[in-house]
């Protein structure tokens, strides 16, 4: 065996990663039979003001979640993901069935009845939509911004800023998609998320579920919007006169248990 073998691995960093960092991307060189935790080790040689975040952050190789253990090969994608903030579409006979975009521009005052329009068919006796809204109130801080939240204390929010890593993202909200059309059996679903400057006020994720009966609209919707926040890796930052805050928790990696979610933040 030749213990002397390298290989390559690029490193993507996010958030408050990347303000650590100074950069969004870091190739690193490793032993051939490198795993993930080989890789945070290297990388923290490199930056060790990356080190507190250890516990909370999260993995993803070429797209997709992955733990510690998992090995790495030579040209792999390695996302390494921290708290998250709280497309495409798939058409079928009668018309589009998913509606997953990750966008920058505005939603728009009518993007639910805009999504409704496009999903509902004569068949389809519900529309259900959520709307979430940038507030002026803050969040919760991500671990690691408690300082810098005690600092803006008693401040208004001024504008938030998001950041995705669009296609691990549109991977993740397709997943949803389908846990919810094998939950809830509702296969008639949009999940639209703004990146970007949002405004105070604006819209910055909509959700619409569509469904021969309301309470599986209802379920869907909910579940929809809880599992994106809990997985979908999205930042969001909390912008003030002189600074900003990263909100959120550490990413799950799988499902809630749960037939509907609870995570509310």
């Amino acid at each position: 065996m030749d213990t002397t073998a390298t290989i390559a691995v690029r490193v993507r960093l996010f958030a408050m990663q990347r303000e650590l960092a100074g950069t969004k991307l870091l190739v690193l060189t490793l032993p051939a039979s490198a795993t993930v935790e080989d890789a945070w080790a290297a990388l923290v040689a490199q930056v060790p003001a990356l080190a507190p975040g250890r516990e909370t952050v999260r993995f993803a190789v070429d797209g997709d979640y992955a733990d510690a253990a998992t090995a790495l090969h030579d040209g792999a994608e390695l996302a390494c993901i921290p708290p998250v903030s709280g497309g495409e579409g798939e058409d079928g006979d009668d018309g589009p069935k998913r509606i997953l975009e990750i966008r920058e521009e505005p939603l728009g005052s009518d993007i639910l009845d805009r999504l409704g329009e496009q999903l509902a068919t004569d068949g389809d006796g519900a529309i259900v939509g959520f709307i979430g809204r940038t507030r002026s109130t803050p969040g919760t801080p991500a671990p690691g911004q408690e300082a810098e939240a005690a600092r803006h204390e008693g401040r208004d929010v001024e504008t938030l800023e998001y950041e995705a890593h669009e296609p691990m993202a549109l991977n993740v909200l397709a997943t949803i998609a389908d846990e919810v059309r094998d939950r809830f059996g509702v296969d008639r679903l949009a999940i639209v998320h703004r990146t970007g400057e949002v405004p105070l006020g604006e819209a910055s994720v909509a959700i619409v579920a569509v469904s021969p009966h309301r309470d599986a609209a209802f379920d869907a919707a909910r579940y929809a919007i809880d599992e994106t926040k809990a997985r979908a890796p999205i930042w969001k930052a909390e912008r003030f006169r002189d600074g900003h805050v990263w909100i959120g928790a550490p990413a799950r990696t799988g499902p809630t248990q749960e037939p509907s979610g609870s995570d509310d933040r």
